[in-house]
């Protein structure tokens, strides 16, 4: 997500309680039960284990990738679990440190228009200002310097399901179509992250992958700059994985995508966290009063025939409080432009509206540093990156279902467990998830699920998601994993 976060929601609710040390305090392995119990891999051969994924196998959070975030992946967690029933060794591309981010000749990489910084060390929690901050060193990893694999863990921040069949997406030479991550982990330039995988002769695997095709469109605010991938490309990409993954070994595990929605990334930034005292209210309405006028006199009005619904959803008022709703860009609005050019597609957002995290470090600033009246949100309108309308997140809740059918139908064909994410992610978005003795939910820092990006699960997150895996292979292989307790996992990091 960013540089250091100017927050406009005010997390006074927010414990110190909630948030926990760096010190995952890792054995090696960690159990759940207590008594004496016979562990056994049942039919299942656990000696080269192989995951391949995004970030989410990786161990990605609090919007980066580092050394001991990689450490408590749910893939690495796992292998811990299986080495106690004949489990083998797990390699992992660590990055340099446990800043993370990305620097080239040891300098930042920046945004050639914005000149923001593309890979950011991570974030952690500010106790004294109770905000999330981004970590106060720079980063140490080289792009440049690889560290050539194949690993068993191949989980590649930022890939698609098709980007684990693409050649090239290691090279360096194809930068910067060609996966950061990728490159410094990749086998050879050209080879793909499935060889890769297949080249470490798995006798068990988990494929979670897919969430990139509908996340990227997501995060961007269905701006049409990231695409949903189309179902005929994710269906026969995901199918060509499954299969040679299923030639290389027959058991393994699937994860399906969670609905994106439900993540604290699209929930925690109110429709409506604008503070106006009552004369700038009534100067921000003088300056709307034409925009309202002008769509009001358009109603019924050829060829567009704004309906009188529509236009009263566009009026922009704005009230002496601390609860006005920002105004946004929709581009399911009528074109009106074609009557007047300042008629543009905008209204003010509602609660059926979904606010992007990082937002909260966009709204209220200048848009223009010498004129105290051009607020982003209020004399502004959000673009459309910042903001999911209701039409967006259908397209993405009927691209998630569609996905989620192909993976449940290529994971029966196989015979294979299926993880249920999507259903697990809308349990902690709703009454939360108990494992062992925590319980946690999709609460923006205080839930003990996510990061704090918003999007990734926290070392905690990833300890449940590897207990409930570890629940599925048992039935499914007839085995008994010992879980681990997630108590021993930190939900925040706070250093």
């Amino acid at each position: 997500m960013r540089t250091n976060y100017i927050w406009l929601l005010a997390f006074s609710v927010i414990s110190f309680t909630a948030c926990e040390s760096d010190d995952t305090r890792l054995a090696d392995p960690i159990f759940e039960e207590t008594t004496a119990v016979e562990y056994t891999s049942g039919n299942a051969d656990f000696s080269s284990f192989v995951a391949v994924g995004n970030s989410l196998t990786a161990g990605y959070s609090d919007g980066a990738l580092f050394a001991k975030g990689q450490n408590v992946s749910f893939p690495n967690i796992l292998a811990n679990q299986f080495a106690v029933v004949g489990g083998g060794n797990f390699t992992q591309p660590l990055m340099n440190d446990d800043i993370g981010g990305f620097v080239l000749g040891g300098n930042p990489i920046l945004h050639p228009i914005t000149g923001a910084n593309l890979f950011p060390p991570r974030l952690i929690f500010d106790t004294a200002a109770q905000v999330p901050v981004t970590y106060p060193a720079p980063s140490t990893t080289e792009l440049m310097t690889t560290i050539p694999g194949p690993y068993n863990n191949m989980g590649v921040p930022g890939a698609k399901v098709g980007h684990l069949l693409a050649p090239g997406f290691g090279n360096m030479t194809n930068f910067p179509n060609a996966n950061p991550y990728f490159i410094r982990m990749a086998s050879q330039p050209n080879a793909t992250v499935l060889e890769d995988a297949l080249a470490m002769n798995p006798t068990f695997f988990s494929l979670w992958i897919g969430n990139n095709d509908v996340l990227g469109y997501a995060a961007s605010g269905g701006d049409g700059s990231n695409p949903i991938t189309d179902t005929a490309t994710f269906t026969g990409a995901y199918n060509m994985v499954v299969s040679a993954l299923v030639s290389a070994s027959p058991n393994g595990i699937v994860a399906n995508i969670p609905n994106v929605t439900d993540t604290p990334h699209f929930t925690v930034v109110p429709h409506n966290p604008i503070p106006l005292d009552a004369p700038t209210a009534g100067a921000v309405n003088a300056a709307y009063a034409a925009y309202n006028a002008g769509v009001q006199s358009l109603v019924g009005v050829p060829p567009v025939n704004l309906t009188q619904e529509e236009a009263d959803s566009r009026m922009i008022n704005f009230a002496e409080g601390s609860n006005n709703a920002v105004v946004i860009m929709d581009e399911d609005l009528s074109d009106l432009t074609i009557y007047n050019p300042a008629l543009v597609g905008m209204r003010q957002a509602t609660s059926e509206d979904l606010i992007v995290l990082t937002a909260s470090s966009f709204i209220g600033t200048l848009a223009d540093p010498g004129n105290p009246m051009s607020v982003n949100g209020v004399a502004i309108p959000l673009g459309d990156k910042w903001v999911l309308t209701p039409s967006e997140q259908e397209e993405i809740a009927t691209a998630t279902q569609a996905f989620n059918q192909v993976i449940a139908d290529a994971a029966a064909a196989n015979n294979l467990p299926l993880f249920d994410a999507n259903a697990f992610l809308s349990q902690a978005a709703t009454t939360g998830i108990t494992s062992g003795s925590v319980t946690v939910t999709s609460d923006f820092v205080t839930g003990g699920a996510f990061s704090l990006d918003g999007v990734h699960l926290s070392p905690r997150g990833y300890a449940i998601v590897a207990n409930k895996m570890i629940e599925l292979i048992n039935t499914t292989y007839n085995a008994n994993v010992p879980k681990v307790n997630p108590a021993n996992y930190t939900g925040v990091y706070i250093n």
